[in-house]
């Protein structure tokens, strides 16, 4: 019976994590536009699930932050300021940051070492080249998430870890929230070599126990980040290669 309700449940969260990836997928990918009304019956139609895990879908993205619920029920997709984006990235590099630090004061265990330098190694070999082709701009993203989790496993805090976390779901708080938009130009190549330098800083603080030092750089680090928001959002070009565009409210549209 026990083995029975475990399996139900399991799958219930299937269904639920499957129905949550397909709404953020329409509402990044513009299909669902800021201000449009959301239902559960019309997202039962169109995603061709059931009423539990579409309800429970939308209420993990209302905490996202994507959706709003209405008084009348339902939810609305929301749309986002700079100022929204600027917090959500300035509340990531501040927890980042107090990771870095704890990574210093409390050290790092042998084996999370190997595999941090095994992926500032992996992105060493792919900026090696000149011009840097889309599968090397996605295979950074990869080793570059990788890092983000690595860092935070290194602060050995499983409290620090999950507001990590949780941080990460804001939208465009993604340490790769910008990096496809600038996958071209003449700086493309230039903007990651300065982000991973950073990296390397980082670590190299951790591992002198530079607590502070290690602190600082991550969250200038993740500054970065919104260097590349201002510059996308002037870029007409690099705009239609961030996903979830649409999302965002431009100053002149005030």
């Amino acid at each position: 019976m026990v083995a029975a309700v475990s399996a139900d449940a399991q799958e219930g969260g299937s269904q639920t994590m499957r129905a949550q990836m397909r709404l953020r997928e329409l509402i990044v990918g513009g299909d669902l536009r800021p201000a449009e009304r959301i239902a559960e019956v019309a997202m039962v139609e169109r995603l061709g699930m059931s009423r539990t895990p579409i309800r429970m879908a939308l209420v993990r993205l209302q905490e996202e932050g994507l959706l709003e619920a209405l008084p009348g029920g339902g939810f609305v997709v929301r749309e986002f300021t700079e100022t929204d984006i600027h917090d959500a990235i300035e509340l990531r590099g501040t927890l980042e940051g107090l990771a870095a630090r704890l990574a210093a004061e409390r050290g790092v265990a042998a084996a999370v070492l190997a595999d941090v330098h095994d992926c500032l190694d992996r992105i060493d070999a792919l900026l090696e080249p000149a011009q840097l082709s889309e599968a090397a701009f996605a295979e950074y993203a990869e080793q570059n998430a990788r890092f983000h989790r690595l860092l935070a496993e290194m602060s050995a805090s499983p409290i620090v870890q999950r507001q990590i976390e949780r941080a990460l779901t804001l939208p465009f708080a993604s340490p790769n929230g910008f990096v496809m938009a600038h996958a071209s130009g003449p700086r493309a190549r230039d903007r990651l070599v300065i982000a991973h330098d950073q990296h390397r800083s980082v670590v190299e603080a951790i591992e002198s126990g530079e607590g502070a030092r290690a602190e600082l750089l991550m969250r200038e680090h993740a500054r970065n980040a919104r260097h590349n928001l201002t510059d996308t959002l002037r870029d007409r070009r690099a705009l239609e290669h961030l996903p979830g565009a649409s999302l965002i409210r431009r100053r002149s549209a005030r």
